[in-house]
């Protein structure tokens, strides 16, 4: 069916002639020949995406099945090109006999001798009647009043002296009425003129109008001399020059027109070439497809199996193809390959899956209790690391195959001395900071053994003590205060009372200057047994606090108050407060909760005047206040800052007694503070403030007590 659209289109194109306008035919054919490619196409392209995706999963046989396909496509594409470009290249040559230059330049020399004609009668016209009119623009100006009439006589003797001679000359006004005419001007032969001709002359120029139905050129233009008034003349022309100057322009327009078709002619050759061309090259094509496809079958199945073996799918099975050739047996060989390899497979999955729900179980059991657990292989590196020990260390994320001394050096020392004494275990207190805190972590390190009795990893377990270690001081403190508190106390009234009576009894009985010196040093006692008394009376206070009374209360108010009693205390410590207005209730002591929030600010108002003495700077003295209520939450937090001086480094001590930064202190303080927000089921943490303006970092209590739910 190819070779007869192929002819039926040459022809087709071949028959349709320049004026040709019904095109249904050609279109039709065309429509037959895209239709029929478009079939054949769809076949090529079925097997191409076939192909093409075979080749992207890299299925084997599809590069053989690609190589036979270019082979068949070149065979038909070559030949047929080269057929086709010889073809339009004779078919060019023998046309440009057909528009060469000397025919082309007999065409054009005729249609230039035509123009030369209707040009020269076009000056000739012109000139003319400027000739005419400039006569009658001097008649005009040598007589000072000229009527139609005598217009009428001069125009006459104007078109008698012109050279050439004219057919008709007029003298019309504005409107194109006629108000003079010449000897041979007849009424009849007036054409009326154009009013647009009529504004075109008015601007000064030479309008010209051809006629070839009558023969006749016509020349309008205005006279200067007159007021609203046109020269209109006409001239005679030889209408069968004029007709041969038609019919010249036809005749070149035509050849012009063929010549443009050349490239058509060319590209509807080119086109039943490339048609035809097209169909042998998409047939041929789908041909090499078709065959490529019946050869390369066995092996591409044999090989795409054997790439989704390689991909870990052990149930794939290959068609056996029937016979006892070399292809048949491999497919039966490849199968029982693969059901022995699913076997192997399945057992070690198996045993893979148990030894994985193992150590999901050792996980979990590790991941769940508090105490920190690292563990090494024999060099020394982390392989393993429990949620705790990233918690109590510190650290954001796992650090596998790192080395012990890299994360935790602190760990090092023990570590190198278990390895040096080759024991099994060793175990020791370390002092670790992190986060600005220090803390006390008993660590033990154990070794495992191995099948040779060789270490083969290590275990690191360790928790944190720093609150045990806290509560023994505080203990041990608490003891010794009572101690001091019952060893002390008792003398210290007998002593005020008999300095109290040696000033009374021997003030009298000794000369002034000795009474004025006992009175002084009886002074010096009774002060000093006053201060022991206040040392004894804190002694007793942390030794001995009292439960507290907890009873409902506006614990905004209390806050409040202590801010306001503070204010005066603290001048020119400027107190800033962001309490939220209104009750906020409670359970609390009010005496023993006072106490703890006029401590905590009393502290910040001291650490701004350590960092005034220490430094000297000059800054915004300021202490922050504020209780947050979140309603969602289970408790409220007071937070108490300052910009003073700060935090030393090792803040877990300051909780313990005895321990200040201040040279009058007597770091019992902020241990009374904590023990009374413990009493009351609370927490106390010390950590850096917000820094200021300047950069400069200070400190900042914060008390989290528990909430009541509102009745």
């Amino acid at each position: 069916m190819g070779p007869v659209l192929v002819v039926l289109t040459f022809l087709s194109l071949g028959l349709r002639g320049p004026d040709t306008g019904d095109l249904s035919w050609l279109r039709a054919v065309l429509l037959a020949d895209l239709v029929y490619i478009l079939a054949v196409a769809a076949l090529v392209v079925r097997r191409v995406t076939r192909m093409i995706a075979a080749r992207r999963n890299r299925s084997a046989g599809s590069q053989l099945h690609l190589r036979l396909t270019g082979v068949f496509t070149g065979i038909a594409l070559i030949p047929t090109i080269l057929t086709a470009v010889f073809a339009t290249v004779t078919i060019n040559i023998g046309l440009e006999g057909w528009f060469s230059d000397r025919v082309r330049n007999a065409l054009g020399n005729s249609v230039e001798a035509a123009q030369a004609y209707a040009q020269e009668h076009r000056d000739g016209l012109t000139e003319d009647a400027r000739a005419l009119a400039g006569y009658l623009n001097v008649a005009k100006r040598s007589l000072f009043f000229m009527a139609d009439g005598d217009l009428r006589q001069v125009l006459a003797q104007g078109q008698e002296l012109v050279q050439r001679g004219l057919a008709e000359a007029f003298v019309v006004d504005g409107a194109g009425e006629i108000r003079a005419r010449g000897d041979r001007s007849y009424l009849f032969d007036f054409v009326p003129i154009d009013p647009l001709r009529l504004q075109q002359a008015a601007e000064g120029s030479v309008i010209l109008m051809e006629d070839k139905d009558v023969n006749e050129f016509r020349a309008l233009l205005k006279l200067t001399a007159f007021n609203d008034r046109y020269l209109y003349v006409s001239r005679t022309v030889d209408g069968d020059i004029l007709q041969l100057l038609d019919e010249t322009r036809e005749t070149a327009k035509l050849y012009q027109q063929l010549e443009q078709d050349r490239g058509r002619l060319l590209f509807e050759f080119g086109l039943l070439y490339l048609g035809f061309a097209l169909i042998l090259i998409l047939a041929a094509t789908w041909a090499g497809m078709w065959f490529a496809e019946r050869l390369s079958r066995p092996v591409g199945r044999l090989a795409g199996a054997a790439q989704r073996v390689g991909q870990g799918d052990l149930s794939v099975r290959v068609k056996e193809e029937a016979g006892d050739d070399e292809i048949a047996m491999l497919g039966r060989i490849f199968n029982q390959m693969t059901r022995q390899l699913k076997g192997q497979r399945d057992a070690l999955v198996e045993t893979n899956m148990q030894t994985e729900r193992r150590r999901r179980l050792f996980d979990s059991v590790l991941g769940s209790v508090t105490a920190g657990v690292i563990g090494l292989d024999p060099d020394g590196k982390i392989d393993f690391m429990n949620r705790s020990a990233q918690r109590l260390l510190g650290i954001d994320g796992e650090r596998y195959g790192v080395l012990l001394d890299q994360v935790v050096p602190e760990f090092t020392p023990l570590f190198e001395r278990l390895r040096d004494a080759r024991s099994e275990t060793m175990q020791e207190e370390i002092r670790l900071a992190r986060g600005g805190r220090l803390e006390n972590l008993l660590v033990r390190i154990a070794t495992r053994p191995g099948a040779d009795g060789a270490a083969e990893g290590y275990v690191v377990a360790f928790d944190d003590v720093t609150e045990l270690v806290s509560a023994q001081r505080m203990a041990a403190w608490g003891d010794v205060a009572r101690r001091i508190a019952h060893e002390i106390k008792n003398p210290l009234t007998p002593i005020q009372l008999s300095a109290e009576r040696l000033k009374r009894r021997f003030t009298r009985e000794l000369e002034p200057e000795s009474a004025e010196k006992l009175g002084e040093l009886t002074d010096v006692i009774v002060r000093q047994t006053n201060d022991l008394r206040r040392i004894v009376d804190e002694f007793s206070k942390f030794a001995r606090m009292p439960e507290p009374e907890r009873r409902r209360g506006d614990l905004a108010g209390l806050l409040r108050e202590t801010v306001m009693l503070q204010r005066a205390a603290l001048d020119p410590v400027e107190i800033v407060e962001d309490i939220p207005a209104g009750k906020l209730q409670a359970e609390f002591d009010q005496t023993m909760m006072g106490q703890a929030f006029t401590n905590l600010i009393k502290n910040a108002g001291e650490a701004i005047e350590t960092r005034v003495e220490k430094t000297g700077d000059d800054f915004d003295k300021r202490v922050g206040v504020s209780l947050i209520n979140d309603p969602n939450g289970s408790h409220l937090e007071i937070r108490i800052s300052d910009n003073g001086i700060g935090l030393p480094e090792d803040r877990a001590k300051l909780f313990e007694p005895y321990v200040t930064t201040r040279d009058k202190g007597t770091g019992l303080g902020l241990p009374i503070v904590k023990k009374i927000i413990e009493e009351h089921g609370g927490t106390l943490e010390l950590a850096d403030a917000a820094p200021d303006a300047t950069g400069h970092t200070g400190a900042e209590a914060v008390i989290r007590l528990p909430r009541i739910e509102e009745s």
